[in-house]
């Protein structure tokens, strides 16, 4: 399955699919099983990789059952690079085979790139300019009311409408119009065909071959000449050009947007903007108020399932607890939506989901309790098992050393007992060992807890594997040649610019930080808190002179070697992989030294932090996660070994075990 937008990768994904109807599906529930998903990249890297060649492809999930109930709010779980945003993303653009059309899924992904669907042209030209040049509020309710258009089609319809200079202008515009919609109804149709097999999918594609037809008469008829366009169907196709008009004027009527429009400034404000930024563009604000604007107009929509990847990033202690409060809201309805989190934050996990998906080893598995019951359990399950192993063990020695000494004294008295007996303690010593209770704990019986053929009557004891510890290897920077602070700020103020049509007024604007004293010396670690908007980001602005202080001065260290994580980071990465889907972090990485370390030394930086092995060279950083993506940003700082380094929200995409 070709994943939209890309050419590169590919999300492929099968499953095993039900040939039963189901008269009424319930739109918030999934029960696939047998799926498998994996990425594949048909992009060749600029870095060649040694030894023999692998099989194309990362496989995500292998046979694994993928179950939500209604109503229930989930967490999923699993480490950085398992393939959780992958999953979330199948899900939610349905490439998964069995999930029906008719259910709405609503997603949050992890960057303000992911979000925007990649198939829209609008959203992809305005990407290319550095976001949507509508203002916050108006952002949120197009997305939601898909406004921009509607509007788009009035307007196309009402300059026809309106046209004096010729009667067939409004038969073009109607046909435009109409064989626009017809070209999305037929890109989900072709998706549709794709998944689908067997008796449903020979119908889909059926469906699919006449709907071509009925999308290429479409084109015929934008391309007819004019003198073949009769009078009457001029005076059909007008009117219905004008009834169509009306009807999505009536979708336009101030009346009907005023509901969406509290709701969504209620949101927006849950979320920490102050009313006045809610008329900026959103193509001014940073990384994390465009993820606060994605965020608000997924919580704005009606939804069969709710996927939010990571929606605590960017947001401070008020608005995780304004998010936790509305989602609780959620379970109100009659029929409320299914919520899917992923999210680093042990706290807030704890606080919304009912039940946990744990990603793990190409698997999903399921527990009812908070991540601490689970992670109590499993200690308990492992040192349970762990003892029963190794009673089974010694018991197991002992019965091998009666076994041979009855073998011992039945050949040599010629006591057919005793080889008898022996003969009975190696089959149970082969059979008969392994798990002795059931998966419900109760005493293990063959018929009902091992019913058909296997090898063994028990099945062999399965410790869970421990979870290791993350570890990050940050190369050590060199001491300078003479002591003396790395930076120093001695009474720093800070006001932004005033704008174009502010500089009328003889009020200068308000200082976003005043006096500030700061000394940095080498081996300290400094922690920056505040609320929103307090100024951090413009403290660690000033700190790396990527902002002039308005007063003030700044004194650093002459031999100084500075790195700068920002919040943009992760972006920027997104703006490479988009310009070169092929992009792997090794041919980055590579590039960015331009020659100074070996690709041997190059894998040995990115191992340090974690990204090895095929990540690093066959898979392109388009299919990153989030977490992947901070890290390669971390490699390309770090690899020059600085005496500082200054991170923004580094923590924003990594998985709980390595915060």
């Amino acid at each position: 399955m070709l994943s939209q937008g890309e050419s590169a990768t590919t999300i492929l994904c099968s499953c095993k699919q039900t040939r039963f109807h189901i008269e009424n599906p319930v739109y918030q529930e999934l029960d696939i099983e047998g799926l498998n998903i994996t990425v594949t990249s048909s992009g060749k890297s600029g870095v060649k990789s040694k030894g023999k060649s692998k099989a194309e492809g990362l496989e995500i999930l292998s046979n694994a059952s993928l179950k939500l109930k209604a109503g229930i709010c989930y967490a999923l779980i699993g480490r950085n690079g398992t393939g959780k945003s992958t999953l979330l993303k199948a899900i939610a653009e349905k490439l998964i085979p069995g999930i029906p059309v008719q259910t709405r899924i609503s997603i949050l992904q992890q960057t303000d790139a992911d979000s925007k669907d990649a198939g829209d042209e609008e959203d992809s030209e305005s990407r290319e300019k550095g976001g949507s040049k509508l203002s916050v509020l108006a952002e949120v309710i197009d997305r939601v009311t898909s406004r921009s258009e509607i509007q788009h089609e009035v307007d196309v319809l009402s300059k026809a409408l309106d046209s004096q200079e010729d009667a067939l202008t409004p038969v073009r515009a109607f046909r435009k119009v109409q064989h626009e919609r017809l070209k999305k109804e037929l890109f989900e149709k072709d998706k549709d065909a794709r998944l689908r097999s067997g008796t449903r999918g020979m119908a889909a594609r059926k469906a699919l071959i006449a709907f071509e037809k009925i999308v290429a008469d479409s084109e015929e008829r934008i391309n007819q000449k004019d003198e073949e366009i009769d009078e009457t169907t001029t005076k059909e196709e007008t009117d219905l050009a004008a009834e169509l008009l009306a009807e999505l004027q009536l979708q336009l009527e101030p009346t009907r947007l005023a509901d969406i429009e509290s709701k969504a400034q209620s949101i927006l404000s849950g979320l920490g903007f102050p009313k006045a930024n809610l008329d900026k563009p959103v193509n001014t604000l940073s990384g994390g108020w465009k993820m606060r604007t994605n965020l608000a107009s997924v919580l704005l929509q009606p939804t069969d399932i709710l996927i939010l990847d990571e929606p605590t990033n960017f947001l401070d202690l008020l608005g995780i607890i304004w998010l936790q409060k509305y989602l609780e809201t959620l379970k109100e309805p009659t029929t409320p939506p299914t919520i899917v989190i992923v999210s680093h934050d042990r706290d807030f996990i704890t606080a919304t989901s009912q039940e946990l998906i744990i990603l793990r080893s190409q698997a999903l598995t399921y527990f009812r309790g908070s991540l601490s019951t689970y992670e109590s359990t499993i200690r308990e399950k492992t040192l349970y098992l762990t003892r029963m192993r190794d009673a089974q063990e010694k018991q197991k020695s002992h019965i091998q050393q009666t076994i041979q000494q009855n073998i011992k004294q039945g050949k040599a008295t010629g006591d057919e007992n005793k080889l008898r007996q022996a003969k009975s303690r190696q089959k149970k010593l082969d059979n008969r060992m392994g798990m002795e209770v059931s998966a419900k704990g109760t005493r293990f019986k063959l018929n009902r807890d091992l019913a058909g053929y296997h090898l063994t009557a028990r099945e062999e004891i399965e410790i869970p594997p421990e979870e290791r510890g993350i570890s990050m290897m940050i190369p050590l920077a060199p001491d300078l040649r003479f002591p003396g602070p790395l930076l120093s700020l001695e009474n720093i103020s800070f006001r932004y610019p005033t704008s174009e049509s502010s500089k009328s007024t003889t009020t200068p604007a308000p200082f976003v930080l005043e006096n500030v004293n700061l000394t940095i010396h080498m081996g300290d670690r400094i922690g920056i808190v505040g609320l929103n908007g307090a100024g951090k980001s413009t403290l660690l602005s000033l700190l790396t002179e990527t902002a002039k202080p308005t007063k003030g001065t700044l004194t650093k260290h002459p031999r100084l070697r500075l790195a700068y994580y920002s919040q943009n980071s992760v972006e920027d990465l997104q703006v490479f992989s988009h310009n070169t889907p092929e992009l792997t972090a090794l041919s980055l990485l590579t590039s960015d030294i331009a020659g100074v370390l070996s690709e041997q030394e190059i894998r040995g930086i990115l191992n340090g932090l974690g990204l090895q092995g095929r990540v690093v060279s066959d898979v392109p950083i388009g299919k990153f996660s989030g977490g992947q993506l901070v890290r390669l940003a971390l490699a390309r700082l770090v690899w020059w070994e600085p005496q500082l380094l200054v991170l923004d929200e580094v923590t924003t995409h990594f998985d709980f075990w390595t915060v």
